[in-house]
């Protein structure tokens, strides 16, 4: 799918999440400014998500942060719109680099949709790691956004790797080194039926359940995540993603992917 494209069909789906028909800003597909002209600034990507990195953290503001004392230096991942995504994102980057994944936060958000923004956060010894870590996860969004689809009713999500590193655990629960996904569904009845048609799909393990008032910022999504071997684990998620796209349907118009799907 050409930027171009890809733009539209998120401008498109964006402008409507808001839902009673009007319109909502639509989220960055690519880098919407120029460099501000502050070194603290890597770039931004998919998601209205952002990239900073601080080299000294003030030691007030390290204190009150809880950081390990051994970071000085952070790399900061935020976006209005996903969780998922910039999580199995951050998973890619604490794999390529030095960093710690130190704080994950998921913000009430989706710009007024079902789901959530977030905040993620590296540590790191050194500058060059965190701002390294913060590039290689903005790199990777518009490959981890590819199996999200969306319309004005809402939105479901997948997501799969096949080993699971530290990101993964401290977010999720999954454990390290086995193959690990997570499938969405917003409404979250649509959720509901995802998680156990995944799980009756395939032999896995599941190591959670999130609904709106356990395990997500009250948002209006069922999460399910599962773990085990490889195989099996991209069997429950590919059969999520075919209920839930299914269900998400009948809602109105047909889901659009935001990407080009990667499971």
């Amino acid at each position: 799918m050409d930027d171009k494209l890809l733009d539209m069909i998120v401008a498109q789906v964006m402008d409507k999440v808001g839902g009673n028909g009007e319109a909502a800003p639509a989220p960055a597909a690519a880098p919407a400014f120029a460099n501000p002209g502050m070194t603290e600034f890597v770039g931004t990507a998919f998601g209205d998500t952002i990239g900073i990195v601080i080299a000294n953290v003030d030691p007030v503001v390290h204190e009150k942060m809880g950081l390990d004392p051994k970071y000085r230096s952070i790399g900061i991942l935020s976006a209005r719109t996903g969780a998922g995504p910039q999580i199995m994102a951050a998973d890619e980057a604490v794999k390529a680099t030095n960093t710690e994944l130190v704080v994950v936060e998921l913000a009430r958000d989706t710009k007024g949709g079902a789901g959530h923004g977030s905040l993620i956060i590296f540590g790191a010894e050194e500058v060059s790691d965190a701002r390294r870590a913060i590039e290689v996860a903005l790199k990777d969004l518009e490959r981890t956004f590819g199996d999200v689809y969306a319309s004005d009713a809402g939105h479901i999500e997948l997501q799969y790797t096949a080993r699971a590193s530290f990101a993964c655990e401290k977010a999720f629960g999954a454990p390290i080194g086995r193959a690990f996904g997570l499938c969405v569904g917003a409404p979250a009845g649509i959720g509901v039926m995802m998680v156990d048609a995944a799980v009756k799909s395939a032999d896995v393990d599941v190591i959670g359940y999130a609904s709106p008032a356990s395990g997500t910022s009250f948002s209006n999504e069922v999460i399910g995540f599962f773990s085990g071997d490889a195989g099996a684990v991209r069997q429950a998620i590919l059969t999520a993603r075919e209920v839930g796209v299914k269900l998400l349907g009948t809602l109105g118009e047909k889901p659009a992917g935001l990407g080009t799907p990667y499971i």
